[in-house]
């Protein structure tokens, strides 16, 4: 059996690597992480930092990085084997037995390591030469600078089918077949995968050359523009991330990894001084490489290009990463303008114009969302219900069920604010001019003129006919301040709309509003004579002892009471309504609106027994007032 990657895994989770350390190195805490000064160079402030979550330590002063397995061979000497044992021991697994094929496989690794490390140098070369003169002049114009070109290794791959074992002599045709470097046709014929090429190594997380991307000068039919190694012994393009090596300890620094389309891309950002940037090898991005990224920061930045293919990517991406979301980990998204990839938007409006797109990214949800919305037309009822199956259908995916059940209420919440806009407010009451005056439904009426019915429910109510509840209070409150009743068309309309039994006292209200003068201190009165409100319903606002401005919040207050109660229960019965097709999401309105109810209702209670406490003339009998 050999030492997987699984396994490996499995021992680093089981160390602490702070502690295995902090036996030769002075640390203190720091955040989340841990300090001291580097064991590998000779420095006086610390820059090495150790992070037990994402199991590795750096070096930013040197760029020393590791795990735990590399601190036992870079530190303390040991061979890999030996460490491994070690940390086995004091973990209490055990090594799996040496298997003789996975011994010589790492040996051949090791061997094409030399093969790719010939053909960098080679390339090099060769870009310094006289074949390379075009793509000397061709990076020159793309505005890379001379530090830029060394830092990410360019070169030229001859146009020359047999350039390479010309050049490498001491490698056999397999070995070189072997690090992706050559390739056969169906005649056997053996020839240079990269040929007339602008040359770029792929590095492991270590530094190492493992594999190359080439691109062609100038379009040319039938050839791909862009070209990678086939997957070896040394590359697989899917646990491979362009450039991480030199992205992960920058993005120590800026607590950010961005993710672009492309190597050229990454290069065009660093080209700019924005250097925590990787890239995919031609494909979408894999659960191996969203792993990778995770590892760096909890939210790592997709930054795709503003076309459509550029949207496709972020789907893809986010496809792929909706089952592995876990607590603080997502993803962020910025779209470039139509158009312009990286290299075009810098060039065009300069690196403070990405700077700026790159601090404001998107959530991952925002741009499902967007997404899904702007798929199709959504003219129709049917495409609507669409919309929300495919919404539903991203939400299943997810593997967490607390982030599956966040998902699908905040995309439920969206959906229904979009499929079900509010209805538009009807008019509101307010008095206006005889002749002008909207009745409780919006409708024009004709001059106004006090009903026989609306006198006979007003006189009832003030005479202590009826039953003496909140309502019952208001209306005669209103009737003593009917310039209040300007200030509260709006509420009284709303309660007009909620609750129809409701709707003929407004009315009347309104219709009283018009009709009536008022001649404090006494209640209003038409030409036939009102009488005052009842004794026995004790509110300041009824209290003709109490100031004018005192008794109108007094007032002000009753009518919120009044109003809000209904329109809760409207909402709640609206939101029983969509259970059936949404029953999670209706579950919790109805839950927050029932409390919202329980509060309304102690605010009734609170408010009444204040207001409907025995007069101070020492009757101690008269009961709380119902304010139903």
């Amino acid at each position: 059996m050999a030492i997987t990657p699984q396994w490996k895994d499995e021992l680093r989770a089981r160390i602490t690597l702070s502690s295995l350390v902090m036996r030769s190195v002075k640390l203190t805490r720091a955040g989340r992480e841990w300090k001291g000064c580097c064991p590998f160079h000779d420095e006086k402030t610390p820059s090495f930092y150790v992070n037990d979550q994402k199991q590795f330590y750096h070096c930013f002063g040197c760029g020393a990085h590791g795990d735990a397995i590399s601190w036992m061979v870079d530190h303390a000497g040991l061979q890999f084997m030996d460490a491994v044992k070690e940390l086995a021991a004091e973990a209490g697994m055990e090594v799996p037995a040496p298997d003789p094929q996975m011994a010589r496989r790492a040996e051949q690794r090791a061997s094409l390591i030399d093969v790719t490390d010939a053909a960098q140098a080679f390339f090099v070369d060769s870009l310094g030469g006289a074949s390379g003169k075009a793509a000397r002049d061709y990076l020159e114009r793309r505005g890379f600078s001379p530090a830029i070109m060394r830092q990410f290794g360019f070169g030229w791959a001859p146009d020359d089918r047999q350039a390479l074992p010309k050049a490498l002599t001491q490698f056999g045709e397999d070995m070189l077949e072997g690090a992706g470097m050559r390739a056969a046709n169906e005649a056997g014929e053996r020839y240079d995968r990269f040929r007339g090429r602008v040359m770029l190594p792929i590095q492991d997380a270590r530094g190492r050359v493992i594999a190359f991307g080439g691109r062609i000068l100038d379009k040319r039919e039938g050839v791909a523009k862009y070209l990678n190694s086939p997957d070896t012994e040394l590359f697989d393009k899917g646990r491979t991330l362009y450039n991480l090596h030199r992205a992960a300890p920058a993005s120590r620094q800026s607590g950010r990894v961005i993710v672009v389309e492309g190597y050229m891309d990454v290069i065009a950002l660093a080209n700019a001084g924005i250097a925590d940037a990787v890239a995919p090898l031609g494909t979408a991005l894999t659960e191996m490489q969203l792993e990778l990224l995770w590892r760096m920061v909890d939210a790592p930045v997709l930054c795709f290009d503003g076309d459509a293919a550029g949207q496709r990517a972020a789907m893809r991406a986010i496809t792929r990463a909706l089952p592995l979301l876990a607590p603080m980990r997502s993803l962020s998204i910025v779209r470039l303008p139509a158009g312009l990839d990286p290299d075009d938007l810098i060039k065009a409006q300069g690196k403070g114009a990405m700077e700026q797109l790159l601090a404001s990214p998107a959530s991952l949800v925002d741009t499902l969302w967007q997404a899904e919305r702007d798929a199709q037309p959504l003219s129709t009822p049917e495409a609507k219900a669409g919309l929300k199956a495919r919404l539903m259908a991203h939400v299943d995916t997810i593997g967490d069920p607390e982030i599956k059940a966040l998902y699908r209420r905040e995309l439920g919440d969206r959906f229904s604010a979009f499929a079900y806009p509010p209805r538009p407010a009807r008019p509101a009451f307010a008095p206006q001019p005889r002749g002008q005056r909207p009745d409780w439904r919006g409708a024009p009426t004709a001059p106004p003129r006090l009903s026989e019915d609306a006198r006979a429910r007003l006189s009832g109510i003030m005479a202590g006919g009826q039953r003496q509840g909140l309502l019952a209070a208001v209306a005669a409150g209103l009737t003593r301040f009917p310039q209040e009743i300007t200030r509260h068309a709006e509420a009284l309309s709303a309660l007009a709309r909620h609750d129809h039994k409701a709707a003929p006292l407004v009315e009347s209200l309104f219709e009283l509003a018009e009709m009536l003068d008022s001649r404090p201190p006494s209640a209003i009165c038409d030409s036939l004579g009102h009488p005052a409100p009842p004794a026995d319903i004790r509110y300041a606002f009824l209290d003709e002892g109490t100031s004018t401005g005192a008794a109108c919040e007094e007032l002000a207050e009753a009518v919120s009471l009044l109003v809000e109660r209904p329109a809760l229960e409207a909402a709640l019965a609206a939101t029983i309504a969509r259970f059936d097709s949404d029953p999670e999401g209706s579950f919790a309105e109805q839950t927050r609106l029932r409390a919202q109810l329980m509060t309304v209702d102690e605010r009734l209670k609170a408010f009444g027994r204040r207001k409907a406490a025995p007069a101070a003339t020492g009757d101690d009998s008269a009961p709380a007032e119902d304010m139903g």
